[in-house]
């Protein structure tokens, strides 16, 4: 090769060096002007990456239901403590001859103590005690609430944080819905022409996960707006909740009857774990589908329609699914 070819080669290689640096350097640029405009576009438009204290509407209140269950109740507080975006934990206390043992308190409150040491306000912790052992109690009006979104749940129950932050964001897009983990059906009976009212079927589980079709999520494990405490216990016809008190069953068809009714929609069904850790309840005793199927078709009599309205869809993680 001769002296001239060398001369070009290296020039070419000292261009090609030149404009590749020139294209990193623009290239970083670009990138740094985007990082800027960013910073300046998500200060115009509200969206802010710093971390900042929750208003106490971007946190939920916590109602737990107990009965005889202490051990239970325990895991319960403690676990739902630690979640992020709750303000409170209220527990409804119905063994009105057997008022919470100052043991149990204790407990109860150091719980909840640890966990608002690693949060970014106190969360609050109050036992509500009623002079009846009557079903009816969990839905009684809370005084003292700093939020509008009550997330009830039974002491056996266990959401994971993570679930319960993904049902708390969907309520808070639809607060006048309830939106829970245990979803249930009714389904047409009959329509016969003595009545003029048709006949319903409870549905459980199993229907559900057959048909993909629900029109209820129970309350054991579901989100709602507070003003529904007022309406269940002092607008709602107190036949129902004379019914209930009966028949010791059914108050959770009842809250849906009531949401439905008040919003003529359905309710959400978020799908995600939860760990049921008793052992018993009243869905274990025999006979239970056939006393919900009558609450169904007796609460209709009372409404005077059927309020419920079936739905299909499910909000879940997207990062739960192997694709879209």
């Amino acid at each position: 090769m001769t002296k001239g070819s060398h001369g070009r080669l290296r020039n070419r290689n000292v261009m090609w060096l030149f404009n590749n640096r020139i294209r990193f350097l623009m290239g970083v640029g670009v990138l740094i002007s985007l990082f800027v405009l960013a910073g300046k576009v998500s200060s115009i438009m509200g969206w802010h990456h710093h971390i900042y204290k929750l208003d106490s509407q971007e946190r939920f209140t916590v109602l737990i239901n107990t009965w005889r269950r202490p051990d239970l109740l325990k895991k319960s507080v403690q676990h739902y403590s630690f979640c992020p975006n709750v303000d409170a934990i209220r527990v409804v206390w119905s063994e009105s001859k057997e008022p919470p043992s100052d043991t149990l308190f204790s407990v109860l409150l150091s719980s909840v103590k640890a966990a608002s040491r690693k949060s970014t306000h106190n969360i609050k912790l109050k036992i509500d005690m009623h002079d009846e052992d009557n079903l009816n109690t969990r839905f009684k009006p809370l005084d003292d609430l700093a939020t509008n979104g009550i997330f009830s749940v039974d002491d056996d129950v266990v959401v994971p944080c993570e679930t319960l932050g993904l049902a708390f964001n969907v309520w808070s897009s639809a607060q006048d819905s309830m939106v829970g983990f245990v979803p249930r059906m009714h389904w047409l009976q009959s329509e016969t022409q003595d009545r003029e009212l048709p006949r319903y079927l409870y549905g459980g589980w199993w229907s559900v996960w057959w048909t993909g079709t629900y029109s209820m999520v129970l309350s054991k494990c579901a989100f709602f707006h507070r003003k529904y405490l007022d309406l269940y216990s002092n607008h709602m016809p107190g036949q129902i909740r004379d019914y209930v008190t009966q028949e010791r069953n059914c108050e959770d068809i009842a809250m849906s009857f009531l949401v439905a009714n008040a919003t003529g929609g359905p309710p959400i069904w978020v799908k995600g774990k939860l760990f049921e850790i008793g052992t018993t309840g009243i869905s274990s005793l025999k006979g239970h589908s056939k006393h919900r199927t009558a609450c169904l078709n007796m609460f209709v009599d009372m409404y005077g329609h059927m309020p419920l309205v079936p739905s299909n869809v499910k909000a879940m993680d997207a990062r739960s699914m192997w694709f879209w």
